[in-house]
């Protein structure tokens, strides 16, 4: 069987084999009555608008690799799948495919028409997310699959605002939003991202009500005058205090506004005077309520301007910007325009310009849980890994505004609460799924609010929402809270910290105890200058080129960036899975999780991981080739300790320390560390060293066959254990073909390493066998490792020899040793180690006449005399660097010897050449010495 494995892996038929396999087996369902330790993941569910994106592998293989981790270490492990509605998202992309497709907008269905449709969406996306999570290797509890909007969801996320509503902590009232005008919603503060954009600022005339002069007012957005209700200065600014209680005339719209003093106003900001927009902007909103100002909206829904934007009226707000400037021009209101680079506020879903906008919104008051929200971290009962994130929380709680809630929108958990048609300060605020009862009794007098709530109110319930809140469910019980979140830094105040504000509200208890936010994936951007100026990305066959490391041309600039498709820097995880295989993604992914806030990502990582896999098939194939005569009794039978070699002693050396180390890593979140901790354990000393040291025992050359071959399947299934949690499939397929080599093998008492060994083949699968731990501590032994270390240096010695000498790797040569001493003998007593690393045909004492090169390590100086037929060709190849030599000393020479370039050339130069001449004089004397 074992002679006919392929020589090399092939990832598409063995990881849908294997992940079918362990879905049907059940392997990845948890048992909430089970007696062992919980461990709980939720997965940070993705939105249903589309397909899964490298920022979605990395995080979701990162929590594959800890629940499978902790599931090998004996946990009763859950890992809640689901996904999000993404309320703004989806209604979005749903309404642009009405609109292609049928030429109707969202308004020209009825709500339920439109939401039908919107569920269709959902679930043929949903399903096609589902299967990229299964096709990463994501060993989700799927029989326990969550929907933000799922019924039972639905009855959490009501249950939750009745309780905050009855108890005060919801309130509606007037105030000014974040106001997206192509979604038409408003959002939260931390809905917002800003960018720094070059504007102006435009310096206006107010001219004084009785005639006798004017304020000139610097403002970024002129159009917003029309709603302007006063002028402020600041009370300490001795310019404007005789103005102060004084009114002006606000120019095109005649209204009288008063001259206030706040403290508020930056003296040095444009003239020291700035207009008052309370409806318009969230500093005037403030002075406004200090003031008792009216409050004059001039903004419809859609950013045009409203009738008291008076003959603007139907205008953007660009429009009505350019058309007022160029109206105060005319009555000579406009003092002059400078330029100005102003941050403006963008929307982190359409990227439309946000605009301040007054209305009426659904509010959490943040303070009543900000000192639990300091709380919680700062006493450590949620561990913010990497801790430099910490500084970045407790700033965004002590700036805490309440969280706007309610969303304009049709898709999503509409809020539960009834007004009364005719005297609206009537409201039911009502749980059920079910009408209220005042309602049922005269259901034309009431109506629901049209508005739902904000996405994350209801992710902010998903620790406890999915095990069943508000139900005291078994799952409740045993999972919550969960043990550990990882996710993205980007959703620390989104989700993150909105978890911990609701799972202590609700519970009693944080929703987790360590959370671990990764970095965001960058990919490189390629572009050439367009012949219009701009720029063009290149092709995304020249940019993988580039990305495999072929050299961009000299008109091709590049950066890192965030993924972005119009940049064509985006990475697709499904395409890297079908070119390189899930494992060879993980483990590129896990070997790039350095707990920094940028992950540079190419596909130089995930074709160095492609070749890993190669290896780790190969190196397990070789193995398996050689155990024909090794049967499951005699391999139980166990280890003799008394017959190992150097080479098995510092082989369960670094395997003992390779699984401390693993556990550590793991328990840390270092990702990075521990995948590149198996990855080197298992190429450059299980495969590189200890199965090439193997070989002549294997072949007969040798020693004794068996132990070997004993430790060979014991540190190769450690080493698949080991790495099983980063690349599951091909772990698995090699675990199941040492399974079927040791069938109907039974437990032994003998040495823990085969106890060990004879536990995991006894396992159904690799998923569920137990992770490696440190059996014997004293086999971790420094001196072995130091001896191994000096036989080490001696190997890579005579391969450097062997290099410099161009002897090819399948040529034998003899080996003189000069010394004595320990070093000498211990040299002697494992010349075994060397000849199968190195091809030695023997070992002498006694210097060589002829042609030979050497190297000392230690005290002991290493002599490879050259065979006698590369002599000749030896010779020939020193008379060319002879001559190459000498021609390159004269022209040195003549250079230095000209009085122009030793004059006139910079003196940094001229040193430089002479110390090239000093260099090359020395090479020549080595030559010569060599040919003599």
């Amino acid at each position: 069987m074992n002679e006919d494995l392929p020589k090399h892996y092939n990832p598409d038929i063995v990881e849908e084999k294997w992940y079918y396999f362990w879905e049907r087996k059940g392997l990845f369902h948890a048992d909430p009555l089970s007696d062992k330790e919980p461990y709980c993941i939720v997965l940070p569910p993705p939105n249903v608008t589309g397909i899964l994106h490298m920022g979605h592998a990395l995080v979701d293989s990162l929590q594959d690799v800890m629940i499978r981790y902790k599931r090998m270490c004996g946990f009763e492990t859950l890992w809640v799948p689901g996904t999000d509605h993404a309320g703004i998202s989806t209604q979005t992309v749903v309404e642009r495919y009405l609109i292609a497709t049928e030429g109707k907008r969202r308004k020209d269905y009825s709500r339920e028409e439109f939401l039908k449709h919107v569920w269709k969406w959902k679930e043929e996306n949903e399903s096609r997310i589902v299967d990229q999570l299964k096709k990463l290797g994501c060993s989700c509890d799927w029989m326990r699959h969550r929907f933000t909007m799922d019924k039972e969801l639905n009855e959490a996320v009501r249950t939750l605002f009745k309780k905050m509503y009855d108890e005060g902590l919801i309130y509606q009232g007037d105030y000014l939003v974040n106001w997206d005008p192509v979604t038409q919603t408003a959002l939260a503060d931390d809905e917002v991202e800003y960018e720094e954009r070059e504007t102006h600022l435009w310096h206006l005339k107010y001219p004084l009500e009785d005639g006798s002069g004017h304020l000139i007012v610097a403002t970024t957005r002129p159009e917003t005058m029309l709603g302007d209700v006063a002028v402020a200065v600041s009370p300490e600014d001795a310019r404007y205090k005789k103005w102060i209680g004084k009114h002006l005339i606000l120019p095109l719209v005649g209204r009288k506004i008063p001259v206030l003093a706040d403290p508020f106003v930056d003296p040095e900001f444009g003239t020291g005077v700035v207009k008052i927009t309370p409806a318009h902007d969230p500093n005037d909103y403030e002075m406004g309520l200090r003031h008792g100002l009216e409050m004059i909206n001039i903004l419809n829904p859609d950013g045009t301007l409203n009738e008291n934007g008076l003959e603007f009226e139907g205008l953007s707000t660009e429009e009505a910007r350019s058309l007022v400037v160029a109206r105060l021009k005319e009555i000579n209101a406009l003092e002059k325009i400078d330029p100005y680079t102003h941050r403006v506020g963008v929307s982190y879903r359409s990227k439309a310009v946000i605009e301040p906008y007054l209305s009426k919104q659904w509010f959490v008051k943040m303070t009543a849980f900000k000192e639990d929200l300091i709380d919680a971290v700062r006493s450590g009962k949620v561990k913010i890994i990497p801790k430099n994130w910490e500084q970045t929380y407790f700033h965004w709680i002590e700036n805490l505004r309440d969280w706007c809630i309610s969303r304009q929108l049709w898709w999503g958990h509409r809020i539960p609460v009834w007004f009364h048609k005719e005297d609206t300060s009537r409201m039911i605020c009502h749980a059920g799924d079910d009408l209220p009862p005042e309602v049922k009794a005269a259901p034309n007098e009431w109506e629901q609010d049209e508005d739902v709530l904000d996405t994350w109110f209801s992710s902010a319930l998903w620790p406890f929402s999915t095990l069943g809140w508000p139900h005291q469910t078994n799952e409740l019980k045993k999972f919550y809270p969960n043990s550990t979140l990882i996710t993205g830094h980007d959703i620390l105040f989104f989700w993150v910290a909105r978890m911990i504000m609701m799972g202590k509200y609700v519970m009693g208890e944080v929703p987790f105890a360590e959370t671990n936010l990764q970095g965001l994936i960058f990919g490189k951007s390629y572009w050439r200058k367009a012949k219009d100026g701009g720029i063009a990305y290149v092709s995304p066959d020249e940019k993988k080129a580039f990305d495999l490391g072929e050299v961009p041309p000299k008109d091709v600039s590049s950066k890192w960036e965030k993924m972005s498709k119009s940049k064509g820097n985006v990475i697709d995880p499904i395409e890297i899975i079908n070119t390189y295989g899930a494992d060879a993604m993980r483990m590129a992914l896990g070997a790039s999780a350095t707990q920094s806030m940028q992950i540079d990502l190419d596909r130089r990582r995930f074709e160095e991981f492609k070749n890993f896999t190669n290896k780790m098939w190969n190196g397990s194939r070789f193995v398996l080739m050689n155990l024909s005569d090794l049967t499951p009794e005699t391999f139980a039978e166990g280890l003799d300790f008394s017959k190992l070699y150097l080479e098995d002693q510092w082989i369960f050396s670094r395997l003992n320390t390779v699984i401390e180390e693993m556990h550590s890593h793991l328990e840390g979140y270092y990702f990075d560390r521990a995948a590149m901790r198996c990855y080197s354990f298992f190429w450059d000393e299980f495969c590189a060293y200890y199965v090439e040291m193997s070989k002549p025992t294997l072949f007969g050359k040798r020693g004794e066959k068996t132990t070997k071959q004993k430790i060979l399947v014991i540190v190769l299934l450690a080493s698949l254990r080991l790495m099983h949690p980063f690349a599951p499939f091909i772990t698995e397929e090699i675990f199941h073909l040492l399974k079927e080599h040791f069938a109907h093998i039974q437990p032994s008492s003998s040495d823990p390493y085969t106890q060990e060994a004879i536990d995991a083949l006894l396992s159904p699968a690799c998923i569920v066998s137990a992770y490696p731990k440190v059996l014997r501590k004293e086999d971790i032994r420094k001196e072995i490792e130091e001896k191994f270390q000096f036989l080490n240096e001696i190997v890579y010695a005579i391969r450097n020899i062997r290099a410099e000498m161009g002897l090819p790797p399948s040529t034998t040569t003899d080996l003189v040793v000069e010394g004595c001493g320990k070093e000498f003998d211990l040299l002697q007593e494992n010349m075994g180690i060397i000849t199968s690393l190195v091809r030695i045909e023997s070992i002498k004492t006694q210097a060589p006449e002829g042609f030979h090169s050497s190297a000392q390590v230690g005290s002991l100086k290493l002599i490879i005399p050259l065979p006698q037929e590369l002599i000749e060709k030896e010779l020939k190849r020193l008379e060319k660097e002879k001559e190459k030599c000498i021609a390159q000393i004269d022209l040195t020479k003549k250079q230095l010897s000209n009085p122009n370039f030793v004059e006139r050339a910079p003196k940094e130069l001229v040193e430089k050449t002479e110390q090239q001449l000093k260099d090359l004089e020395k090479l020549l004397q080595d030559i010569e010495k060599k040919l003599s």
